[in-house]
C-alpha cells in the first residue's frame, strides 16, 4: 500500500478527569487494524491519575504516543485541549476520540479507505452508539442505541448544509469519536473554538469546518459514545447550564457567521435566526409547542 493510499492519522484525545475510563480509551486506539497512527494525548491538567496513565502509554509507544500538557500547567477547557493536539499533529488525518469514549477496532481502516475513494469529501462520519451498557448492567445494556442521523447514507454535505441541518434538528449533531477530517480542511476551518471549554465545542467546531468543507455521511457504526453522569453536558444539564450553554454558542455563532462565507448564506441565517429566538424566548416557545403536540394528538 502506498503512502498516499495509507496516510498517517493523528488522533487527538483530550482528557481531563477521566481515569477510570482513559486506558480503555487508548487501547481501542492501540487495537485498531489500520496501524498509521499517531496518537496525541492532551492533557487539560487533570488531577485524578488520567496524567499518570498517559505519560504511561507515552513510554510504552513513545514513536507513536505522545503526552501534551498545556504551557502554564492550567485547565483550558476541551477545545483549547484539542487545539493544542492540532498544532502538534503530523498526520495528513485528523480523528477526534475523547478520553471516556471508544473505537471499534476496524474505525481507521475502513474510513481511511472511504476517503481514498471520495476526494470530494473533506470530512465523513457514521453513526455512534450511545452506549450505557458499559457499566455492564443488563439494565443499562437495555438502553443502548443508535441515533438516526436525519439524512440518507451517503449524504454529501456541501459547505454549509452540516450546520444549517443541525440549527433546524434535521441532522443529528455528529459525535466528535466518529469524525475523520483531512488536516488541511482543519487548517482552513481555524480549528476549535477556544472560549467555548466544554459543552458545544463540537458543534462550534462543526460550524467553522462547515463553512469551509464537504462533509459525507456514511450509515456505519465505529464508535462507542459512553454515556456517564459525569460527562461534560451531563454535568451541565444537571446543574441547569444547558440552555445558557446553548445560548452562548448560537450567540457565538451569530457573530461568527457574520464575519465568514456563510453570511451570503440564506437558509443559514433563517435556520440561526430561529434557533436564537427559540433561546431568547424559552416560555414563549413551550407554549407553541405544547399547542403543536396537542394539534398532532388530535389529528
Amino acid at each position: 500500500m502506498s503512502a498516499a493510499s495509507s496516510p498517517l492519522v493523528s488522533v487527538i484525545m483530550p482528557f481531563l478527569n477521566v481515569a477510570p475510563f482513559l486506558e480503555e480509551a487508548i487501547e481501542s486506539v492501540r487495537a485498531q487494524s489500520y496501524p498509521h497512527w499517531e496518537l496525541l494525548l492532551c492533557d487539560d491538567a487533570s488531577t485524578d491519575g488520567s496524567s499518570a496513565i498517559a505519560r504511561r502509554f507515552a513510554e510504552l509507544d513513545p514513536e507513536r504516543i505522545r503526552h501534551l500538557a498545556h504551557a502554564d500547567g492550567a485547565t483550558h477547557g476541551a477545545s483549547a485541549a484539542r487545539n493544542l493536539g492540532l498544532r502538534n499533529a503530523r498526520g495528513a488525518l485528523i480523528a477526534l476520540l475523547d478520553g471516556d469514549d471508544v473505537w471499534l477496532s476496524n474505525k481507521l481502516e475502513e474510513q481511511v479507505a472511504i476517503l481514498n475513494q471520495r476526494p470530494d469529501a473533506d470530512a465523513l462520519y457514521g453513526d455512534t452508539l450511545s452506549w450505557y451498557g458499559w457499566t455492564g448492567a443488563p439494565e443499562d445494556a437495555a438502553r443502548d442505541h443508535t441515533p438516526t442521523s436525519g439524512i440518507p447514507a451517503g449524504t454529501l454535505l456541501a459547505p454549509r448544509q452540516l450546520i444549517t441541518g443541525m440549527l433546524r434538528h434535521e441532522i443529528t449533531v455528529p459525535c466528535t469519536c466518529s469524525m475523520i477530517v483531512r488536516a488541511d480542511a482543519v487548517h482552513r476551518s481555524g480549528g476549535f473554538v477556544d472560549e467555548l471549554r466544554q459543552v458545544y465545542t463540537d458543534q462550534a467546531f462543526y460550524a467553522r469546518l462547515s463553512m469551509v468543507a464537504s462533509v459525507l455521511y456514511v450509515n456505519r457504526c465505529w464508535d462507542r459514545y459512553r454515556r456517564h453522569a459525569a460527562s461534560a453536558y451531563s454535568t451541565a444539564k444537571r446543574r441547569g447550564e444547558s440552555q445558557a450553554a446553548r445560548s452562548r454558542f448560537l450567540t457565538w455563532l451569530d457573530g461568527y457567521v457574520g464575519t465568514a462565507a456563510g453570511d451570503g448564506d440564506p437558509a443559514l441565517r433563517t435556520a440561526l435566526r430561529a434557533a436564537l429566538r427559540r433561546v431568547r424566548y424559552p416560555r414563549l416557545f413551550r407554549v407553541i409547542d405544547g399547542v403543536r403536540d396537542m394539534l398532532r394528538r388530535r389529528r
